[in-house]
């Protein structure tokens, strides 16, 4: 099947309200060009290098968001065009990305990432570090960034019980976050869960994002 088909397909799943990113991770530009093609504007990547190469050889209408891993040292290099970053794990990256798009006279989307697998590879906050950032001052006084809602990554596993409950644990997180810090603020509102093998679970229990790489690019 092309790519077309496989977005139409996958895009038959996703209700509206829900977005969908296309992980377009190691794909070359040609490739990312004829899901573009198709009529997908979001994509996501998760190496900043891979991104930077990326970006100038395709539309300008694309939505970048990124979705690994971010060094400091490398968030200059995408700060004048990623639509969004996912994967916010401390004040230190947030304070980052707050400095560059100021520089860039740009307001930033973030999600903070939260560890909610059991793998101890995954990155991510817990909720008490989330508060401590979100009470803090500095935190506060940050102008050119926008919490926009959270990301998860459940455990890679065939159980479905699991990753349905780490989804839940997802959604509780927002919901207090909201409640407790973000009542006024209705740009709190994306919950960033499920990828190709479990993104309709993810979509049950109440994701708002889904990032799905493999069932629209094939195996990497």
């Amino acid at each position: 099947m092309t790519i077309k088909d496989n977005l139409t397909r996958t895009l038959k799943d996703i209700p509206a309200g829900v977005k969908l990113v296309a992980v377009s991770k190691t794909m070359p530009p040609e490739v990312i060009l004829e899901a573009w093609e198709a009529g997908q504007r979001t994509f996501g990547e998760n190496k900043a290098q891979e991104l930077i190469n990326k970006q100038p050889l395709l539309p300008a209408d694309i939505q970048w968001h990124f979705i690994g891993h971010l060094q400091t040292n490398k968030v200059k290099y995408i700060a004048p065009f990623v639509e969004m970053i996912e994967s916010v794990d401390s004040l230190k990256l947030l304070r980052e990305i707050n400095k560059e798009a100021a520089k860039c006279g740009r307001v930033i989307n973030c999600l903070l990432q939260f560890h909610i697998a059991t793998e101890e590879t995954k990155y991510g906050l817990d909720i008490s570090e989330a508060e401590s950032i979100l009470k803090s001052d500095e935190y506060k006084a940050l102008k050119n960034i926008q919490i926009a809602g959270v990301m998860g990554m459940a455990t890679f596993t065939d159980n479905h019980d699991t990753v349905r409950n780490e989804f839940g644990e997802l959604v509780r997180i927002f919901n207090h976050l909201r409640r407790k810090y973000f009542r006024e603020n209705p740009g709190f509102k994306e919950i960033s869960m499920g990828m190709s093998g479990d993104y309709l679970l993810a979509i049950e229990e109440g994701s708002t994002i889904v990032r799905i790489g493999t069932a629209i690019f094939g195996t990497r």
